[in-house]
């Protein structure tokens, strides 16, 4: 799905509070006969944003600095996904070419499936628990659309698997979001507890009073600080300290064959810290690491759920580095399959997650 494509991009920049804009404008057309696609939607991925292309199948958008993925969809045409940066040359022509979908390959996958069909009564809960999340902001949510789901359970593997034919529309009633995520795949495993889920999200601002308007702004921030979005912007922006971020590496004593922990006393080293181009940051860090929140602590619900003390002071959460990222100043970052989290952040799922375009205010 994900194919990386020429484009025209031309490059606008204005400040609006912490951000800065890039424009792009390409053409999407029909793989066979090279005709344009009116109608196809141009979404970014994580963002508020988004548009259609007109008659002669040409878009245009305005999207806030840093790093992007761009997905393209049709209806009967499989989906495309573009990564673009405001840091990229502007010299090349974006053209997105769409492929019909092939009808024969989904009937054989449907007829060979072992789907649960009463799986939403079920296991809907399991579902909304390790997607939606468990924590005070997941209360407030709800999937409209459960009908879209499929469930699939394998009883010698003892696991759970879900996908959906359409976008999968989450009403965010904490943080003032309509989210259409189209979901991939979703996976639980009974066995060894482990979950897992795969996607692209696009947000709407719901609208409201001022009163609620005020709550979600406040919900937003206390959603935004000690997050990963957080974390990755001020590692890009080499503010980790003084935003109270702290970075432990996890390593095995090799002696005593037990993991023992040591701060990375400089994350901005010039063997980990590196400029990609002239804006994105390369960070090569290999293996296990623990991020320390210092500034806020882990909410009562998550201490509860996982038996720890209710004194804790510092949000723990882990990442597993498989082969280092690059981060972009809007704190995209790729490649994102490489990025494992765990703890805290894993347990922040899309109830308190915000897009890329979401800055707190000043």
């Amino acid at each position: 799905m994900k194919t990386i494509l020429s484009f025209l991009l031309v490059i606008l920049t204005s400040t609006v509070s912490a951000q800065s804009y890039f424009y792009i404008k390409g053409k999407v057309v029909d793989d066979s006969t090279r005709l344009p696609l009116e109608g196809a939607s141009v979404l970014c991925q994580n963002t508020t944003k988004g548009t259609i292309t007109n008659k002669e199948g040409e878009f245009r958008m305005e999207l806030p600095a840093g790093g992007h993925n761009l997905v393209i969809t049709y209806t009967g045409y499989e989906s495309e996904s573009v990564r673009i940066s405001s840091s990229q040359d502007n010299s090349n022509e974006l053209n997105i070419i769409l492929k019909k979908k092939e009808k024969k390959l989904e009937e054989v996958v449907i007829q060979a499936s072992t789907e649960v069909k009463d799986g939403w009564t079920k296991y809907g809960k399991q579902l909304s628990d390790y997607f939606i999340g468990s924590t005070p902001f997941a209360k407030q949510c709800s999937i409209e659309n459960p009908d879209v789901l499929k469930f699939y359970f394998s009883r010698k593997r003892n696991v759970l698997k879900v996908k959906a034919e359409e976008p999968v529309v989450v009403m965010n009633y904490a943080l003032g979001y309509r989210i259409s995520y189209q979901l991939d795949s979703f996976i639980y495993d009974y066995n060894t507890k482990f979950s897992a889920y795969a996607g692209v999200a696009f947000y709407a601002e719901l609208d409201s009073t001022a009163e609620q308007k005020t709550v979600w702004l406040k919900n937003r921030e206390k959603a935004y600080l000690g997050s990963r979005l957080h974390f990755m912007r001020c590692y890009f922006d080499s503010t980790l300290a003084e935003n109270g971020f702290v970075i432990e590496h996890i390593y095995n004593d090799t002696i005593n064959a037990k993991p023992k922990i040591r701060s990375v006393e400089n994350p901005y080293d010039s063997a980990v810290y590196v400029l990609v181009d002239s804006v994105d940051k390369e960070i090569n860090l290999f293996g296990k690491y623990r991020i320390v929140y210092t500034l806020q602590p882990m909410e009562k619900e998550y201490l509860v759920a996982n038996k720890y003390p209710l004194s804790a002071k510092e949000q723990l959460s882990t990442l597993e580095l498989l082969n280092g990222f690059v981060i972009t100043e809007n704190g995209f970052f790729y490649e994102q399959h490489e990025v494992i989290n765990s703890g805290y952040w894993a347990w922040k799922n899309l109830a308190d997650q915000l897009p890329y375009d979401y800055w707190p205010e000043e």
